[in-house]
């Protein structure tokens, strides 16, 4: 049971289309949309199931974006007068898919993770005169997504991070069935908006699911119409540009510096392409930045205290979402979530792109930067546990010794029988602050793998019960924390992996603490996000004055 580092590496270099175009530009998505799709998955043409009547194919790409600030906020109101807008919860469109779902689901963390896509589709009533002639046909030339986001509320409800994954992303497809054909189509490599193209909202669920480990509680889709509504409801959203835009494809024309948008104008600011450098990445932070704006007015006591406005609002965010049916009949889900909307302060929501780089085999697409996506995807995954109040300690008690990570020296020994196990984890841990000091092996009495994973310390110290208490609580299912260290079997000094920051060296006094890996240990929290994860977020609070 060597503990080597001859861990498998994951090629995430998926597939590919050829386009002779930047990426992300028009002519690539418009291009990839004509490529024809897997025998059987051929795009379905005017299908909806739920009620809603032909309003099935009225949903765009952006509206995604402003969904959940308005799912959230047409409650807020509510919260005290919920009999006053009952009525304009009936409004809201109803989808089941969890029939359609073929793959295993992730566990449930206690954190609402909710899935916002739109489609770039203009069928439906007063959207065919947006975009080109192929998408003012009857079925709008088949039905499109590039924009997916993953709205992820922490178990508290206090804190929002919205995940955008760009759709030229190259990804695995899992098994899906065909929306139109309910035929199970194979897995396959492709762009990550075909999942939506041909299976749906089901398949672009569980497409998600199975590319971050995270479960999707619920989705959200909404329409063109429904999104002039909403910004027109608000009183319109204020934006400022570097520059000034007369732009035919979007029908936008708009002056340098500020101006406030009403529906039809914010429209076409959240389809512009032609802008700055015309990349996708750059029109989702104009995006991200817009829908900031929306959730702080949607949010603020001047909508929220305006009776009349705010019973207008709620009727046009009801009438423009289509969302599962287990959240648009649970009304104590949606108060929940107008709750942390309205309690959440603007340093509580971030907006996050999926770092990414070129695909080496096709440059007019991306693939994601590892392994920092999976390490955000780690930091949701393991969000997971609820502030608990802190004890009234009596004016004798002893206060508690609390200890930050880089004062806990940790030693990891694998207890399973897979190679690579100590290194693997011990990389984790120091890129969370730990001070990794060693790995090695343990030996469990009966000769067989560690089921649980398990914390010992030496002497029942406050360092060192303090330090234990720090490291399982940094580690997913959180183990126990035992007195009594076990033998290391194979023991040596721990050396970092090409990547992993060194961390600081702490006192000679600091005990050890073991962490000895089961079969059970599922990951190590994140906490610290990568550069390359901070360097593509924005906070809502920092862009009230940003100009585009």
């Amino acid at each position: 049971m060597s503990d080597y580092r001859g861990v498998p590496v994951v090629d995430h270099e998926l597939g590919r289309r050829v386009a002779p175009t930047q990426p992300g530009s028009r002519m690539a998505r418009r291009a990839a949309a004509a490529t024809p799709p897997p025998p059987g998955d051929h795009p379905p043409r005017g299908h909806r199931s739920g009620k809603g009547g032909g309003g099935g194919q009225t949903k765009m790409r952006v509206l995604a974006w402003v969904s959940i600030g308005m799912t959230s906020v047409m409650v807020a109101g509510a919260l005290t007068a919920y009999t006053a807008y009952r009525d304009a919860f009936g409004n809201i469109n109803e989808k089941s898919v969890k029939e359609d779902i073929l793959n295993p689901r992730p566990p449930d963390t206690g954190a609402l993770n909710v899935l916002l896509v739109g489609s770039d589709t203009r069928a439906g009533e007063g959207n065919a005169k947006y975009g080109q002639q192929l998408a003012r046909t009857a079925d709008a030339g088949g039905k499109r997504t590039d924009t997916i986001i993953l709205m992820h509320i922490s178990p508290d409800r206090d804190k929002a991070r919205l995940i955008s994954f760009p759709r030229d992303s190259m990804v695995q497809i899992p098994r899906c069935k065909n929306e139109a054909t309910k035929q199970e189509m194979a897995p396959r490599r492709d762009m990550i908006n075909s999942a939506y193209n041909s299976g749906g909202i089901a398949c672009t669920m569980t497409t998600i699911e199975q590319l971050t480990g995270i479960r999707v509680n619920h989705f959200v889709e909404v329409d063109f119409s429904g999104f002039k509504n909403i910004v027109d409801a608000l009183g319109g959203i204020e934006i400022c540009l570097k520059s000034g835009v007369n732009d035919k494809a979007s029908k936008l024309v708009l002056p340098p510096g500020k101006s406030l948008l009403n529906g039809e104008k914010a429209l076409g600011y959240v389809r512009l392409r032609h802008y700055g450098d015309g990349s996708d990445i750059q029109r989702i932070k104009r995006q991200q930045i817009f829908l900031s704006k929306v959730v702080a007015k949607a949010t603020s006591s001047e909508l929220l205290t305006d009776v009349g406005r705010l019973r207008e609002f709620i009727a046009a965010a009801a009438g423009s979402v289509t969302m599962d049916p287990e959240l648009a009949n649970d009304t104590e889900q949606l108060i929940q979530i107008a709750t942390s909307a309205r309690e959440m302060t603007a340093n509580g929501v971030q907006f996050t792109t999926v770092p990414w780089v070129p695909d080496p085999k096709d440059t007019n697409r991306v693939i994601w930067k590892e392994p920092d996506a999976t390490e955000l995807f780690t930091a949701i995954k393991t969000d997971t546990e609820e502030a608990k109040p802190t004890p009234t300690a009596s004016a004798s008690a002893k206060p508690k010794v609390t200890v930050k990570p880089e004062q806990v020296k940790v030693q990891v020994l694998n207890g399973t029988k897979t190679p690579g196990r100590a290194a693997e984890v011990a990389d984790m841990l120091a890129k969370q602050g730990f001070n990794v000091v060693g790995v090695g092996n343990y030996e469990a009495p009966d000769g067989q793998s560690l089921a649980k994973t398990a914390v010992h310390y030496a002497k029942p110290t406050d360092m060192a019960t303090a330090g234990a208490d720090t490291l399982a609580g940094s580690v997913l299912p959180k183990p126990a924390a035992e007195q009594g260290k076990v033998a290391a079997i194979g023991a040596q000094a721990y050396a970092a992996t090409a990547g992993v920051a060194a961390t600081a060296t702490t006192a000679k006094s600091t005990p050890v603490t073991q962490l000895v890996i089961g079969e059970d240990f599922d990951s190590v929290k994140v906490t610290k996000l990568p550069d390359s994860v901070q360097n593509s977020t924005i906070t809502a609070s920092e862009q009230k004055n940003v100009c585009t």
